[in-house]
């Protein structure tokens, strides 16, 4: 869909209807500013997913206004990136090649929590897909691997990378992530049934039956 706010009026269940859930029934300390680790996100995002959303004279992301500062940063981020890709042939293609924002709906996905089946319509957007599997573009606090690592599971994006790899019925996914301290590059690939999958997943079977129990 052409229009970028379109995905977000869907009614299937996405990730982030399952992190709304979970944000309800086991609320946590909140550390920083998250809605502003959010619109910076969406920034980085835009710069290098869909640059033909940026207006780089008036420093906006559609009707969303930014400050140069905001701009610069985000830059120095994309530079990084693009840094990264000149030695990792991985990235070098995902960036030259991959499909920006492509979602996908799984009508009645079936789903087994406990040994209950049940089924829910969901939905995804993917920041880049390449045919048959797909992966994430982050902005982290992460200044090292091993911070980067332990955000996988704290942010629960192996949730998300479980949930979008069952949707799309994929073996492999992969996240890219920008140190928004550092710039440094960090990149994790998960295959099906290892570790941050079948972790991930767990999560989100858990989610998605408290999820159906809400709506039906």
């Amino acid at each position: 869909m052409s229009n970028p706010d379109a995905y977000y009026l869907r009614s299937e269940v996405s990730n982030s209807d399952l992190t709304e859930l979970k944000n309800i029934l086991h609320p946590r300390m909140q550390f920083g500013d998250r809605e502003a680790a959010f619109r910076f996100g969406s920034l980085v995002d835009a710069i290098i997913t869909e640059p033909a959303r940026v207006d780089y004279y008036r420093f906006t992301v559609d009707n969303e206004q930014y400050s140069e500062d905001e701009f610069r940063h985000a830059g120095e981020m994309l530079k990084s990136l693009r840094a990264e890709a000149r030695h990792d042939e991985f990235l070098f293609r995902v960036l030259g090649y991959a499909e920006t924002q492509r979602f996908m709906v799984n009508k009645g996905q079936q789903f087994t929590y406990c040994g209950f089946p049940f089924a829910l319509d969901t939905r995804c957007k993917w920041d880049w897909w390449l045919g048959h599997f797909g992966g994430d573009l982050k902005t982290t606090f992460a200044a090292t691997q091993q911070q980067f690592e332990e955000a996988v599971d704290f942010f629960d994006w192996d949730r998300s990378r479980a949930w979008y790899m069952d949707i799309a019925g994929s073996d492999m996914d992969f996240i890219y992530a920008i140190s928004k301290k550092n710039c440094r590059v960090f990149k994790k690939f998960i295959r099906r049934d290892d570790e941050v999958y079948n972790r991930g997943r767990e999560k989100y079977e858990e989610l998605a039956f408290q999820y159906w129990c809400l709506i039906c």
